[in-house]
C-alpha cells in the first residue's frame, strides 16, 4: 500500500518511522516533511491545505491511505475534500471531516458535545465582542485563576490562566476586540479553574468502535518547574505512572465510550485519533479539551511503545473494520525531551546547524523543525528534535534521553531537564 502522512513535525516523523516497519507498505511520502522523515520515507514539496495539489499527488503516487497530521488540514475540510472527489474518493483517509474537526477547530462545539453526552468537564460560558461586559460578569462569579480560551485553532497558545481579576478582564478585552489571537479569538469560552495533575489519552476510531493508545502526559511551559510561557510541548513521559486499571477502567466508561457513542447519536462520521486531555483530581476525572489528532509530542512517546503492526490498524480504521481488533504495547516507559531554539515561544533564529544526531545510538531521534541546506541538517522553527528514550520506568527512560542530548549541539539549544518532575 503506498501511503501518504500529511504535516512536517515530530508528529508526522513518528507515526512514519512506525509505519515504516510495516509489511504492509509499498511506499511513504510525506508532505512537506522534514530532514527527518526523509529518512523513513520520501518528502514532498507540497501545502497540506493545498487541496488542488494533493489530489495530483494522490493521483500521480496511487496513493492508497493518507494520515492527516496537523489540525489545521482536518479544520479546514481536507478529509471532506478527498471522500467527496470522484477521482480519489476511494483514498481511506485517517482524520475527521470538517464538522468534527470542530471538536479541536472550536472550543464551544467541544463544551456543547460534552454537556450533551454527559461527559464531565469544567463549567463554562462564551463570550463575543458584544457582550463583554457579560463576560466580565461571568468571571466575576468565578474563583481564582480565570481560564480564558480563544474558540478557534491558536497554535496551542490561546489559552490563557490569570490569577488578577482586572488582568483577565483586560485580556479578555484584549481577545475579542483587539484580536490578540486572530480570527481565533473572536469568540472566548471562560471556564472554571479545574485542580489536579493532567494527563491524556489517545484513541484511534472509526466512528463506532475504538482501540485505546498507551496514555502520556506532557509539559507545555517554557520554563523548569512548568513555568513561563505556553509551547507546544516540551517532553512527554508515557505511559502515565499513577494510572491504575480501575483509574482507567473509569475514564473509559465516563469519557471514551461516552465520546464514540456521541459521534453515534449526533451522526458524526469521524475516522481517525480522538486526542483527550483530562485532569484527574481525588480519584474524579474531568475533561479539558479534545484534539482531533494525536498530539506532539505526546505522538513521540505513545507510538514507540506500540508493538502492533500501526499500518494495519490504521487500514482498519480507514475501511471502518475496527471491530475485534487489538493493540500490543511494549512493557516499558518511554520519554521523550524536546530540544527548542533560543528565544522559541518568542522570537528565534533559523538555520543553526545541528550537530551530533549520528552519535545518539540508545535513543530515538525524531526530527520536528528541521531542513536540509547545502547538504547540512538545520533548525527551521521552534521545536528542533524530540530525543525518545525507553526504560523499566519513566526515571530510567529520562535519564537516557538526557544522555543522549549531551551528544547533540546547536546554537542557542534549550530544553528542560525537568521533564517528569511532578511524577
Amino acid at each position: 500500500m503506498n501511503v501518504l502522512i500529511l504535516g512536517a513535525g515530530g508528529r508526522e516523523h513518528a507515526i512514519g518511522w512506525k509505519i515504516a516497519q510495516s509489511e504492509l507498505l509499498s511506499e511513504l511520502f510525506i508532505a512537506p516533511g522534514n530532514a527527518g522523515t526523509k529518512n523513513v520515507g520520501t518528502n514532498l514539496d507540497l501545502n497540506p491545505t493545498d487541496f488542488p495539489a494533493l489530489k495530483e499527488v494522490i493521483l500521480e503516487k496511487k496513493i492508497e491511505l493518507v494520515v492527516v497530521g496537523p489540525e489545521d488540514p482536518l479544520v479546514k475540510g481536507v478529509s471532506d475534500f478527498i471522500l467527496n472527489d470522484e477521482e480519489i474518493k476511494d483514498t481511506l483517509v485517517i482524520g475527521p471531516e470538517k464538522y468534527a474537526a470542530q471538536l479541536e477547530g472550536s472550543k464551544e462545539f467541544a463544551k456543547e458535545f460534552m454537556y450533551r453526552h454527559n461527559i464531565p468537564t469544567a463549567a463554562y460560558k462564551s463570550f463575543t465582542a458584544e457582550n463583554l461586559e457579560e463576560g466580565y460578569k461571568f468571571l466575576e462569579t468565578l474563583k481564582a485563576p480565570y481560564v480564558l480560551k480563544a474558540d478557534g485553532l491558536a497554535a496551542g497558545k490561546g489559552v490563557l490562566i490569570i490569577e488578577d481579576i482586572n488582568e483577565a478582564k483586560q485580556e479578555l478585552k484584549e481577545m475579542l476586540t483587539e484580536q490578540k489571537f486572530g480570527e481565533a479569538s473572536s469568540k472566548v469560552v471562560i471556564e472554571e479553574f479545574l485542580t489536579g495533575i493532567e494527563l491524556s489519552c489517545f484513541v484511534l476510531t472509526d466512528g463506532k468502535d475504538y482501540v485505546t493508545l498507551p496514555s502520556a502526559k506532557d509539559y507545555k511551559r517554557i520554563g523548569e518547574g512548568d513555568k513561563g510561557l505556553n509551547t507546544g510541548g516540551m517532553g512527554a513521559v508515557s505511559p502515565v505512572p499513577f494510572l491504575t486499571d480501575k483509574l482507567m477502567a473509569k475514564i473509559d466508561a465516563q469519557v471514551i465510550k461516552p465520546t464514540i457513542d456521541g459521534f453515534q447519536k449526533d451522526n458524526i462520521n469521524y475516522v481517525g485519533f480522538v486526542f483527550i486531555g483530562l485532569i484527574y483530581d481525588n480519584d474524579e476525572v474531568k475533561v479539558i479539551e479534545y484534539n482531533c489528532r494525536m498530539g506532539d509530542p505526546e505522538t513521540e512517546v505513545v507510538i514507540p511503545l506500540l508493538e502492533s503492526d500501526f499500518l494495519e490498524l490504521l487500514i482498519a480504521a480507514g475501511k471502518k473494520e475496527l471491530a475485534g481488533k487489538t493493540v500490543k504495547f511494549k512493557d516499558e516507559s518511554a520519554c521523550t525531551v524536546v530540544l527548542v531554539s533560543g528565544g522559541y515561544p518568542e522570537a528565534y533564529e533559523k538555520g543553526k546547524e545541528i550537530l551530533g544526531t549520528e552519535k545518539v545510538t540508545d535513543s530515538i531521534v525524531f526530527h520536528a523543525g528541521t531542513k536540509e541546506e547545502n547538504g547540512k541538517v538545520v533548525t527551521n522553527g521552534g521545536r528542533v528534535l524530540a530525543i525518545t528514550s525507553f526504560g523499566e520506568d519513566f526515571k530510567g527512560a529520562l535519564k537516557q534521553s538526557y544522555q543522549s542530548i549531551d551528544k547533540i549541539c546547536f546554537d542557542k539549544i534549550n530544553f528542560r531537564t525537568d521533564i517528569g518532575f511532578d511524577l
